[in-house]
């Protein structure tokens, strides 16, 4: 799975990065949708915007605000099929926010409303359904691509582990 993993990451272009990084830096707010297994995974990702600095919410929480213009919204979607992600990009699209789409499905309903799209390549195996079921290897994936993204705003930022550790969460 690491190996399939690692070969779907170096096909993404480094001008994406680089542009997922600038659109994340610019925006107001960024905020994250998800759902099932890849809402956690976008969960993670929205907790560490906080950490790095970045006011960030997942959609669906009932603290978050209305998405604006200028704001990023990032939508992960194995498929790029679900309703409930179709539904969030039709509104992020209505109101003008910048729409970044993680999927492993370039063709898929989700892809064609992106902003700037992020394609997972993997080719099809007869054992992946035995050894990453379902959504797996999509999930794993994105997780690790969305850690890069926010080691290059660290680096951009200037922010270090000590920086973000002032933002944690105080557990008690």
């Amino acid at each position: 799975m690491r190996r399939r993993s690692a070969e779907a990451l170096a096909q993404i272009a480094p001008s994406v990065v680089s542009t997922a990084v600038e659109r994340l830096l610019r925006a107001p707010s960024v905020f994250v949708y998800g759902a099932g297994r890849s809402g956690i995974i976008g969960r993670g990702f929205a907790m560490r915007l906080v950490q790095i600095g970045r006011s960030a919410y997942v959609i669906g929480e009932s603290v978050t605000p209305i998405v604006r213009a200028g704001d990023t919204v990032v939508i992960l979607s194995g498929a790029g099929e679900s309703y409930s992600s179709m539904q969030t990009a039709n509104i992020v699209r209505r109101e003008g926010a910048e729409l970044l789409v993680l999927t492993a499905r370039p063709s898929s309903k989700i892809a064609h409303a992106a902003s700037l799209l992020v394609t997972f390549h993997f080719p099809e195996e007869p054992e992946r359904p035995t050894l990453a079921p379902l959504g797996t290897l999509f999930e794993a994936t994105a997780f690790q691509f969305l850690d890069g993204l926010i080691a290059e705003m660290m680096r951009a930022r200037g922010e270090t582990e000590e920086s973000m550790r002032r933002r944690h969460a105080i557990m008690v």
